[in-house]
């Protein structure tokens, strides 16, 4: 099975907070790290998502020891959309 991991930066203007969390995180960078793998036997390359992690604490603060929080694309999407909502004045849901 061919997998292909994707990293990226995600930025928090404000805390915010995650299900799999008891307290908030802070304001700031973050790694997140997205792992497809490939879809065999199609006619063209097409991946599948099998893992989404976030990489904690943010990327600015120095640590020892970094983890790796599983997250889904949506609770992500999510969290970023009151984070912009937070950022203009909207209520957030």
């Amino acid at each position: 099975m061919t997998v292909r991991t994707t990293n990226s930066e995600i930025t928090f203007a404000h805390p915010f907070v995650l299900s799999n969390l008891v307290a908030p995180l802070q304001a700031g960078t973050y790694r997140l790290v997205v792992d497809e793998e490939l879809i065999e036997g199609l006619s063209l390359a097409a991946y599948r998502r099998v893992a989404t992690h976030l990489e904690i604490p943010a990327i600015s603060v120095e640590a020892g020891t970094r983890q790796f929080l599983p997250v889904s694309a949506a609770e992500i999407a999510s969290a970023l959309r009151n984070d912009a909502e937070l950022a203009m004045g909207w209520p957030t849901n």
